[in-house]
C-alpha cells in the first residue's frame, strides 16, 4: 500500500493493454506499477512490494508468465497472483491454477467490471 492506495503490479509486454488496465486501476483509485517482461516483473515486486500482481501468460516467451509465478513461489509470496490470457477459460479447464500459486486466471479481454469486482474481494477494504 503506497499514500493509502492498494498497489497493483501488472506484468505485460503489451503496451495498449498495460495502458487500458492503468486507466482503469487509476480511476478506481488504485496505484499501477508495470513491467514488460517476467524479469522486470520479479524486480518490480522486490522494488515496490504490491498488493496484488497482474501477469500475462504469453510475453517474450510463450510460459513467461507461469514461469514468473512460480518464481514468485520460491520466492514465498503470499499476495494473490492472477494471470491473464487470451486462452483464459481453456487455460481454466486444462491447468490447476492454484497448482501454479494462482487465485485466478482472467480472460483477455479483460472485463472493467469482473477486474474490479475480484480486487474488491480480494483486497481488504480500507478503513
Amino acid at each position: 500500500m503506497r499514500d493509502n492506495k492498494y498497489v497493483i503490479l501488472y506484468v505485460d509486454d503489451d503496451q495498449d493493454m498495460l495502458e487500458s488496465v492503468r486507466a482503469i486501476l487509476e480511476a478506481n483509485g488504485y496505484i499501477m506499477e508495470e513491467a514488460q517482461t517476467a524479469e522486470l516483473g520479479l524486480k518490480k515486486y522486490k522494488q515496490c512490494q504490491p498488493d496484488l500482481i497482474l501477469v500475462d501468460l504469453m510475453m517474450e516467451e510463450v510460459d513467461s508468465g507461469t514461469n514468473f509465478a512460480k518464481e514468485l513461489r520460491f520466492l514465498n509470496n503470499n499476495i494473490p497472483v492472477y494471470m491473464l490470457s487470451s486462452v483464459g477459460d481453456s487455460l481454466n479447464q486444462q491447468t490447476s491454477y492454484s497448482a501454479l500459486g494462482l487465485a485466478g486466471i482472467f480472460q483477455k479481454p479483460i472485463s472493467p467490471e469482473k477486474l474490479l469486482k475480484t480486487l474488491k474481494a480480494k483486497l481488504k477494504p480500507l478503513s
